[in-house]
Parts: C-alpha cells; sequence; structure tokens
C-alpha cells in the first residue's frame, strides 16, 4: 500500500505486482527515491482522470528514469480509481507520470486497433480526495492545459508504514 499525502487530503493505493510487474516496479522504485514529493498534478479533467507524476509547481519537468514497456495487455481495466501509467503516443513511452481514472474509461483499455494504457493499481481509499481534486479549477499554463490554477501538491507518497 502507498499512501499519498496531498494538499487535498489523504488516499491510499494499492499496487498489483502480480498483473502488472514491470508497471508495479517502476512505479514502487519512484516512491521509494521520493519522487513524486512536491511534485503536482498538472493535468486535472473532470469526468475523465487526473495526472500527475512529473512537474513541480512551477512545472518544471523532473528528470525520471528511462521508460518502460507497456503492460495494457495485462487483462486490467481502465476503471473508476484505478491507476495506469501515462504516456505519450509511443506505446512504450511511459516513466514517471501516471493517472488515476475518475470513471470507467474503457476506450483506454488494450484491444484490437488500440494497445491502451497500462493499468497497475487502484485506490483504496481516499476516493473522495481524488473527486475533490477533480472538482479545483483549471486553465493554461506553460504551454500545458487542464492545469490547476492552485497547485494540487503530492506532499508525499511512501509505502505504508515508512516515514
Amino acid at each position: 500500500m502507498i499512501k499519498f499525502e496531498t494538499s487535498h487530503g489523504v488516499f491510499t493505493v494499492e499496487v498489483d505486482e502480480a498483473s502488472a510487474p514491470i508497471s508495479a516496479k517502476n512505479f514502487l522504485r519512484y516512491v521509494d527515491e521520493g519522487f513524486y514529493d512536491g511534485t503536482i498534478f498538472h493535468r486535472v479533467i473532470p469526468g475523465f482522470m487526473i495526472q500527475g507524476g512529473g512537474f513541480t509547481g512551477d512545472m518544471a519537468h523532473k528528470d525520471d528514469h528511462a521508460p518502460i514497456r507497456n503492460e495494457a495487455d495485462n487483462g486490467l481495466r481502465n476503471q473508476r480509481g484505478t491507476l495506469a501509467m501515462a504516456r505519450t503516443n509511443d506505446l512504450h513511452s511511459a516513466t514517471s507520470q501516471f493517472f488515476i481514472n475518475l470513471v470507467d474509461n474503457g476506450f483506454l483499455d488494450h484491444k484490437t486497433g488500440n494497445f491502451g494504457y497500462a493499468v497497475f493499481g487502484r485506490v483504496t481509499a481516499g476516493l473522495k480526495v481524488i473527486d475533490k481534486i477533480a472538482k479545483v479549477k483549471t486553465g493554461r499554463r506553460h504551454g500545458h492545459d487542464d492545469v490547476p490554477a492552485e497547485a494540487v501538491v503530492i506532499k508525499s507518497a511512501r509505502r505504508a508504514g515508512t516515514a
């Protein structure tokens, strides 16, 4: 379990290491390094998802590790409350950024003609915090759309039971 402390409250996440071993290992590496501390949810789209894990409050991109292989074919679905790896149009470009599905987003699932986005975990507590974040006012900042007007900061992300 991973405990996220944010400027909008606390939520916990369970990572599915059995179904998504590459994505889970990658995510946990960033957690263990403290990488997510001080990053923001930089993309918030109500009725869709919130995305974070790559930018600081001033929209500076953090240096991350090499991209990982996309595991969207693992059988997990982009359902409300699940976490998936964010990526570019390059199928195997995911690094540190992830998103949390606010609703069931089946169009992001792996299927013929659409490789999809790899789900690797789910919110186990604090979904109300996720919904609160989804309601923040957004706009355009530093060339990015859907950025919260007031930063939604990830203060810390730690494995449960660690400081």
